[in-house]
């Protein structure tokens, strides 16, 4: 597969997956008492999906190395978290919640010092993504202390943290791999 073919899935799929983020982050927000097990379906699966497309983000010729950098080691632990939320989620279902939130918390810590990278490569936009980032690793962070008792609360924390966790992974997208379309033509010397 040839390298700009194998970038335009890894954007594709990170706008997909980010979309449907979105997606269920909003409907967490507007069920808070979804059941436990539709959940733990949604975050294996997506887990899995989001897993696999890092991992082909990271080997594709990313010509600033910013938006994929942290992808592969990424890509494999949200694979293995979404087999595990899969085949044990309902042993784990208060921790999930905690999972959630941990994974949230890293790739906003990864997409905070790439967004410091972006400046320094010049780009325009990298304080959009240092300010989602942020606000996406305080959900984060808020979901793995676990403040509340009741599961509508949490639920409704998490819709919260997984709509910013979505936002997050579409600015990413958007703001730094979409430059690379100027660089399609680059004889293969350059890039």
């Amino acid at each position: 597969m040839d390298s700009l073919r194998t970038l335009k899935i890894a954007r594709n799929g990170y706008v997909t997956i980010a979309v449907i983020i979105c997606i269920l982050g909003i409907c967490l927000l507007a069920n808070p008492n979804c059941p436990a097990d539709i959940l733990i379906w949604f975050l294996g699966t997506i887990f899995i999906a989001d897993g696999i497309i890092k991992m082909i983000g990271y080997f594709s010729k990313d010509f600033y190395c910013l938006a994929f950098q942290y992808d592969f080691a990424f890509g494999i632990l949200l694979i293995a978290l979404g087999l595990m939320i899969l085949i044990r989620g309902e042993a784990y279902e208060r921790l999930l919640y905690a999972v959630l939130g941990l994974v949230i918390l890293t790739d906003a810590l990864f997409r905070i010092q790439m967004s410091i990278d972006a400046r320094k490569f010049g780009l325009a936009l990298w304080w959009r993504i240092l300010l989602i980032a942020i606000l996406a690793g305080i959900f984060g962070m808020i979901l793995v202390i676990d403040p509340f008792e009741e599961t509508k609360n949490m639920m409704t924390l998490a819709g919260a943290a997984v709509l910013l966790e979505g936002l997050l992974t579409l600015c990413v997208a958007v703001y730094t791999v979409k430059i690379l379309d100027r660089f399609a033509d680059v004889p293969n010397g350059s890039k």
